[in-house]
């Protein structure tokens, strides 16, 4: 109970929410089922409360897993005293366990080690005990030369060393001084010598210091890489004033062990110990826990921005299902032309040359035109890689040509495009077809449904993050999972349309059985009804219970099987359509009916008010998309290039990248900008996801250019100066800005465009 206690009173929720969401948990429910379908259970805990939860009570679970073994291993010992066992028992992180452990845990032969088999023990404690004796005359009674002790200084170099390690193993000790450094130390960092030239892009490391409690997650990132580069050498200092420091962390040690200098023969010597103690065992130590731990702090914090990022733009706005012409740019390759069906399903493909070298420009509007007509195109979805302005140069000549096509153009990022194409999916969904008309294929699709198309791309790759090849891929992959499988519950999926990626992301649903129902599906025809899933091999009545409210099944049998009411709750509508005189159908979209019934008459004692209400806000819009509207940002026909800009320009771009320092955005310039946090807003902004994500539309005054380092300072404030002196990285005095170096597209990193209300642009690394 005391697990469910810390979690309650870390969620700030009741015991009894806790006890009914781990149950659940335990029991194989997932998150989003638990959120959507389980409230009267848990109290109406949400996604988020939920997935904190779920990461805690795997850590205290880890956490209590390893103080049995620990208890264990020490009682074996024969050394579990009650103090200590009390203290074990106590102790709520896995650091302070194994600080707890150290004395006790089984390790190479030390020199300590040597010297109590020497029998020096007695000596060093007595010493410590009894500083009125003097160390030289004491140490002759332990005079041991088969053992190497033949020397008195040989016996007071081996108390010294047992001392040393006492010291070092007292967990008290070594927490106090921990915490302490760890709130009054610094991190330095020096150029490695020689490395001045190739390591420039951290050149504004090169000479650096900052506390270790106040450093941001995106510059910690980029010193650790810096080090990974071998052009940064990193230095934990205990206090800004380092011998002041140094002299108060061996203090704290003194006054732990009870050592005072009051000139008695043994004072001096003790003192020496605890120096060594210090310098040569706890200092190396604490400063690679520090370190550690610094680098955990920074790797939660940028995973945290990735996964805001992500879901960000999988909950963009869909252009929905329209006829839809994806043109993958390029230059000598040409560009390369698919046109999707409003279901996703290729209907036509062509490469065309408008470019140089061979510049077919009329010839390419043709073909482009004759497949509009064709197939009835709606939208064209230019991506954003290289040649992309050209491209879109292209389609806007199209237009001019052919006025009577009502063709809107929108630009997509090609994020991760390139994975899809060359992955087994993609070879498997289309043999037959080339490499680089797959993409086209999956720009097209990305503009319908970002969603359903993103999810057959690994997160990672879709690059919406920062330093993200420099953190722990394992909590990385499992936190963007976590985002996919809340984004694709709260849209819900269409089962006839899905393909097996995006299924396999519902809840309940594995990788095999989101085949089946593909394989089911292509075998039988589209399902009819809910119920028809359980036909399905090994989709039994557990997958169903966790699945089925979130898959959508339009235009089927029962009209409930297009919305989120689960198949459980069916006869409690099936209650409320009698109780009003109406059918189910009628009840259906009537919002002005549906919002005078009293929720609180259909409460029974399976499904309570939160789920009633649920169930009629459900009814009134059924299968509704929580996504935006789609919107579409307007790029200048008159700027594609850097050298367009101008200093005090109003433009209008999209969000493509949130960091922790700022946002990027695109203008349509081949080059994203930055619009540093301190620019976000007329106000203070603490983090810039209070003021825009991903995708978002905005307007922008451009405040510097630099052409030659293809770097843009952007403002989004309405009154933005442009004579400021640290705008773009080089030139600022926060270093914070001076991260975005690191953490932006490089110069020759291939252009990029918009998608409005969609995609980001991945960083290049």
């Amino acid at each position: 109970m005391e697990l469910i206690a810390r979690l309650a009173d870390e969620l700030s929720v009741k015991p009894a929410q806790v006890v009914a969401a781990v149950r659940l948990l335990d029991e194989g429910a997932t998150v989003p089922f638990i959120a959507r379908y389980r409230k009267e259970v848990t109290g109406s805990l949400d996604d988020s409360q939920l997935r904190l939860l779920e990461t805690r009570l795997h850590y205290l679970r880890e956490l209590e897993e390893r103080r049995e073994t620990i208890l264990a291993s020490i009682l074996e010992q024969g050394q579990l005293t009650p103090e200590l066992k009390a203290a074990i028992q106590a102790a709520e992180t896995k650091t302070l366990l194994e600080d707890l452990y150290l004395p006790y845990k089984p390790k190479r032969r030390t020199k300590a080690q040597i010297a109590k088999e020497a029998g020096l023990e007695p000596l060093a404690l007595g010493l410590l005990a009894q500083p009125e004796s003097v160390p030289a005359v004491s140490a002759r009674a332990y005079l041991n030369p088969e053992q190497g002790f033949g020397e008195v200084d040989q016996v007071l170099e081996g108390a010294r060393q047992i001392l040393m390690e006492r010291f070092c193993e007292n967990a008290t000790t070594v927490s106090g001084l921990r915490e302490k450094i760890w709130d009054q130390g610094f991190l330095m960092a020096k150029v490695r010598d020689g490395k001045e030239i190739p390591g420039a892009k951290f050149r504004d490391y090169f000479e650096y210091e900052e506390a270790l409690t106040k450093i941001p997650s995106h510059r910690l990132l980029a010193l650790y890489r810096g080090r990974n580069e071998d052009v940064l050498d990193l230095t934990l200092k205990p206090g800004r004033d380092e011998a002041a420091a140094h002299a108060l962390a061996k203090g704290f040690i003194q006054e732990q062990e009870g050592i005072r200098f009051e000139g008695r023969p043994a004072d001096e010597w003790l003192i020496e110990c605890v120096h060594y103690a210090y310098r040569i065992k706890l200092l190396p130590k604490i400063d690679l826990d520090l370190k550690q731990r610094l680098k955990e702090l920074a790797e939660d914090e940028a995973i945290q921005v990735f996964a805001r990022n992500l879901k960000d733009l999988l909950l963009a706005a869909p252009a929905g299902p329209k006829v839809t012409m994806g043109l993958d740019p390029g230059l000598r390759s040409g560009v390369k032309v698919a046109v999707i069906a409003e279901t996703g399903k290729l209907l036509a493909t062509a490469t065309i040359y408008p470019h140089v070298p061979r510049k077919e420009w009329d010839p390419s509007i043709a073909v482009l035109a004759a497949l509009a007509r064709q197939h009835q195109v709606q939208l064209v979805a230019i991506g954003n890689g290289t040649a992309s302005r050209e491209t879109d140069q292209l389609v806007q000549a199209l237009f001019r040509t052919h006025p009577d096509l009502s063709l809107t153009q929108v630009s997509v990022s090609e994020a991760g495009a390139s994975v899809y194409s060359a992955s087994e999916l993609a070879a498997l969904e289309f043999p037959d077809l080339d490499v680089t008309l797959r993409g086209a294929v999956s720009i097209a699709r990305r503009l319908q449904d970002p969603l359903a198309e993103l999810v057959k791309i690994e997160p990672k790759s879709i690059g919406v993050g920062q330093y993200q090849h420099d953190l722990n891929q394992v909590r990385l992959s499992k936190s963007l999972d976590s985002v996919v499988e809340d984004c694709v519950n709260a849209v819900g999926v269409d089962v006839n349309m899905a393909s097996s990626q995006l299924l396999r992301y519902v809840s309940g649903l594995s990788a095999t059985i989101s085949q089946n129902i593909v394989d089911y599906r292509d075998q039988h025809g589209p399902f009819r009804a809910r119920k028809a899933l359980l036909q399905v091999p090994r989709l039994g009545d557990r997958a169903f219970e966790q699945s089925a409210g979130f898959l959508r099944i339009m235009g089927g049998d029962n009209p409930l099987d297009a919305s989120a009411v689960h198949p459980e709750a069916y006869p409690l509508v099936t209650r409320m359509a009698l109780a009003t005189g109406r059918d189910v159908e009628a009840l259906i979209g009537n919002s002005a009916f549906l919002r005078s019934l009293e929720a609180e008459h259909y409460v029974d004692d399976r499904f309570g008010l939160p789920t009633v209400r649920d169930i009629l806000n459900e009814l009134e819009k059924p299968g509704r998309d929580p996504r935006p509207e789609f919107k579409t940002a307007a790029f200048k026909d008159d700027v594609s290039t850097l050298q367009d800009l101008k200093i005090g320009m109003m433009l209008e771009g999209v969000v493509t990248n949130v960091a922790n320092f700022g946002a990027f955005v695109d203008i349509g310039v081949h080059q994203d900008g930055l619009v540093h946090i301190s620019h976000l807003a007329d106000q203070f902004v603490k983090d810039p996801r209070d003021i825009v994500k991903a995708g978002d539309v905005v307007k922008v005054k451009v405040l510097e250019v630099d052409v030659v380092r293809k770097r843009i300072a952007l403002s989004m404030k309405r009154e933005a100066p442009i004579d400021e002196k640290s705008l773009l990285p080089e030139r600022s005095k926060d270093a914070s800005l001076k991260d975005a170096r690191l953490n932006r597209p490089s110069p020759g990193a291939p252009p990029r465009g918009a998608m409005a209300e969609a995609l980001g642009k991945a960083f290049k690394r």
